[in-house]
């Protein structure tokens, strides 16, 4: 087993605790606003629907930013960009909370995405840096813990606040949040040395990778039938199996039980063998989404199986892996637009659901959905492996042995 890095925290456990509390502050805000779309559209004097605009503009930010952030901030030491990214994040959510009207509000929106996917892609690369090689899967499994928490506790917590309280104090908290997190990697998140040899160019090099632009693929398509059954959960049940509309905070919670388990458990499948993880994981994605067409129609089996799809987050992982992998130098232009990979996996997921159940399908139908999707990020992985292996040159035959003497 090799050492850790030279330049490990002195305290890994508080350092991986500062960057997961980032990750924390990120998912509560991302999934908060789908909890309070009534009352910031009775605010904001819009309709409800229309919020949803607000929430394209922070995937549209996240988007936007991966790339961007990665090739301008090639050279900032990454200590410095990952508080540097909290500030911006810290600003943009704060100023959210103190929108007096609706289009500023969804300008606002898009600040706070741009810094998600580079912090995420960066926390993830110096986790990595700080663990022996045949454990950074797990250490970046440990950084993600915090969003998939997000997702049990901080996005339900906020929202009941943000109805007590109003859902400008969901924002204001979130925001808090992201100080606390600047001032935790201050203090916890060892220095790295600058990359002198960074540039915007070198960064950008990532984008044309054969294996980055598959591993990408793999994480745009086979991610969005997660999103695809987790977009319409509530109505789902509410609809096919008669759940109250006030179990919905609960619904969310198993879901991120689930995605906590899984993420653990594909981490260490990961660091034990990740070219066969990604596969095994996609397939058992294909079979829990398609699992949940079927038990939605009885609230337990339903539940059960919201946990379940929930544990395609082991995907996340496998995927930051493989991408630290073939990135070759350009590594935070990989890492962040893995994250911007993920939005677009919730879009398109989202979407194809949506189109389905519109068309007459039952709501149920989204499972379906998500076991297309499963499958397609099958091909596309099967694809590239192959291409991989085509392109790989031939080994040489060995040299007979000399004969004896």
């Amino acid at each position: 087993m090799s050492s850790p890095p030279s330049g490990a925290a002195r305290s890994p456990r508080l350092a991986e605790l500062a960057l997961a509390l980032g990750g924390f502050g990120i998912g509560t805000s991302e999934f908060v606003i789908m909890g309070l779309m009534e009352r910031v559209a009775g605010d904001l004097a819009v309709g409800t629907a229309d919020v949803g605009y607000a929430i394209s503009a922070y995937a549209l930010g996240v988007v936007v930013g991966a790339p961007l952030i990665s090739a301008l901030a090639a050279r900032v030491p990454r200590r410095a960009l990952l508080i540097a990214l909290m500030l911006v994040f810290a600003v943009g959510n704060i100023a959210s909370a103190l929108a007096t009207s609706f289009w500023p509000f969804v300008g606002l929106r898009f600040l706070a995405g741009l810094p998600h996917g580079a912090y995420f892609g960066v926390a993830a690369l110096v986790a990595a840096a700080a663990v022996p090689l045949e454990q950074r899967a797990r250490a970046i499994a440990r950084v993600m813990l915090g969003l998939t928490s997000a997702i049990v506790v901080g996005a339900p917590l906020a929202t009941w606040a943000g109805q007590w309280l109003g859902w400008q104090f969901a924002f204001h908290a979130v925001g808090a949040i992201a100080l606390a997190t600047m001032a935790m990697i201050r203090l916890f998140v060892p220095p790295q040395p600058r990359d002198r040899q960074a540039s915007p160019r070198r960064e950008l090099s990532a984008l044309v990778k054969q294996r980055v632009l598959f591993t990408l693929g793999v994480a745009g398509i086979g991610f969005g039938g997660m999103f695809a059954v987790f977009s319409y959960v509530v109505p789902t049940l509410s609809a096919q199996a008669g759940m109250a509309e006030a179990l919905g905070p609960w619904v969310l919670a198993i879901f991120g039980l689930g995605g906590i388990l899984g993420n653990l458990v594909g981490a260490r499948l990961a660091d034990r063998h990740l070219m066969k993880a990604v596969p095994r994981i996609l397939v058992w994605c294909l079979v829990v989404q398609g699992g949940f067409y079927f038990a939605a129609d009885h609230l337990v089996a339903g539940l059960l199986f919201v946990g379940l799809v929930g544990t395609s987050m082991a995907l996340g992982p496998a995927l930051q892996t493989r991408l630290m992998d073939v990135a070759g130098e350009a590594q935070t232009m990989a890492a962040s637009m893995n994250h911007a990979a993920f939005n677009g996996a919730n879009a398109l997921g989202a979407w194809l659901a949506g189109v389905t159940i519109k068309a007459g399908a039952p709501w149920s139908a989204s499972g379906l959905v998500g076991s297309g999707l499963a499958l397609g990020g099958l091909a596309v992985f099967a694809l590239g492996l192959w291409l991989e292996r085509r392109r790989a040159p031939p080994q040489a035959p060995e040299a007979p042995a000399a004969p004896a003497c």
